[in-house]
């Protein structure tokens, strides 16, 4: 079975298609790092122990020093009079949490959406929740304990742990220092310096983790190109089914006709001549003396696309001749930007001659086989 796993993943040599990474994220398989979810959290940690945590703080510890105080005083049950300083004094305590507690819940749920919408792909899927046996499966989970994937996750938390410890250690003993050997260190003082050393571990912690994060960004996304890539066979199935799918080859179609008009609409008005069947066919010749060794072709079509390349050329004042065998012939036999064909330069030759007489205002005959076209 690991031979075969290993063979599969060999002749995946092909770069996932449009359609394949479509519908791996129709199913909610995208590329997402856990890193950036972790440090928009410690950022957030931050903020609120710099914004949220001073505002708060003075009413709670108030309501805390009226309950300790008070406490042997204090009456804990309503009875007759209807009096509760316990009940008085919680609400006092829990008010000012609460307060601190749902700006930190926006603040923690924004950052957190922001750092989804920040990898690019938001997808919601219930395929993600389906319960799968693989996960459950032992072998499944021995591969996945000795695998790269794993390895790297194992050094990458060891490294947060290791950092983050090795932050938090030398704030904690500059902290020591401070309170204990600083002359005039005022114990009440004391609430408001934890908070700016607490807040400079959580700093120092999301300086960290933002290169981890983007490391892991770029790595989960190649891995997630990694897995998505195809072998031949697949290639051809997925062409076969695109192509058997009659919307997907209409829209083909379309593109297809819209680049041709759009190159048309520039290389049209460059012609030197436009031969037509009259209706169904269109060629449009540019021959320019010193330039071009021979004549080319610089756009061709049938029926709609004849008409267009037709329209363009009266827009552009160029000539427009009838020829039906010559331009069904040059139609079949030329392709856009390739010279015509040597068997049909002697009747080319001639009709370049008489657009050539036309311009200079020389009355002559058309070639034989060959008048001014007329829109019906």
């Amino acid at each position: 079975m690991a031979g075969d796993d290993t063979e599969d993943k060999d002749s995946k040599t092909e770069e996932a298609t449009e359609q394949k990474l479509r519908k791996a994220r129709e199913k909610g398989d995208v590329p997402s790092s856990k890193e950036v979810g972790n440090t928009m959290s410690i950022f957030a940690l931050f903020l609120l122990t710099i914004f949220v945590l001073p505002n708060a703080a003075g009413p709670m510890t108030a309501a805390l020093g009226a309950l300790i105080s008070d406490a042997a005083t204090m009456q804990v049950g309503a009875g007759e009079t209807g009096v509760n300083d316990l009940s008085g004094i919680l609400r006092g305590l829990f008010s000012p949490l609460v307060a601190a507690l749902a700006p930190a819940a926006a603040i923690m749920i924004g950052l957190a959406l922001f750092g989804v919408f920040l990898q690019g792909d938001v997808v919601v899927s219930a395929e993600r929740i389906k319960p799968k046996l693989s996960k459950v499966s032992p072998m499944a989970g021995l591969k996945r304990l000795f695998s790269s994937e794993t390895a790297i996750e194992f050094l990458k938390n060891l490294a947060k742990v290791s950092v983050v410890a090795t932050i938090g250690t030398v704030v904690a003993q500059r902290a020591v220092t401070t309170i204990w050997d600083v002359p005039g260190f005022v114990p009440e003082t004391l609430p408001s310096f934890l908070r700016q050393e607490i807040a400079l571990i959580l700093l120092g912690s999301t300086v960290f983790l933002v290169p981890l994060a983007v490391f892991d960004v770029i790595w989960k996304r190649a891995k997630w190109h990694k897995k998505q890539r195809m072998s031949m066979k697949e290639v051809r199935d997925e062409h076969k089914d695109s192509e058997g799918d009659p919307m997907i080859r209409m829209r083909r179609d379309q593109l297809r006709r819209k680049r041709a008009q759009q190159r048309a609409a520039q290389t049209v008005p460059t012609a030197t001549v436009v031969l037509t069947n009259p209706t169904h066919y269109a060629v449009a010749l540019r021959y320019e003396p010193g330039q071009d060794a021979a004549p080319v072709c610089v756009a061709k079509g049938m029926d709609l696309m004849a008409a267009q390349i037709r329209k363009l050329a009266r827009e552009n004042d160029v000539p427009v001749l009838e020829n039906k065998p010559l331009a069904r012939a040059l139609h079949a036999s030329v392709e856009i930007d390739q010279e015509i064909p040597a068997e049909h330069w002697q009747a080319i030759a001639e009709i370049i001659r008489y657009v050539m007489d036309l311009r200079r205002e020389i009355a002559v005959r058309p070639p034989e086989g060959t008048v001014e076209h007329e829109e019906g």
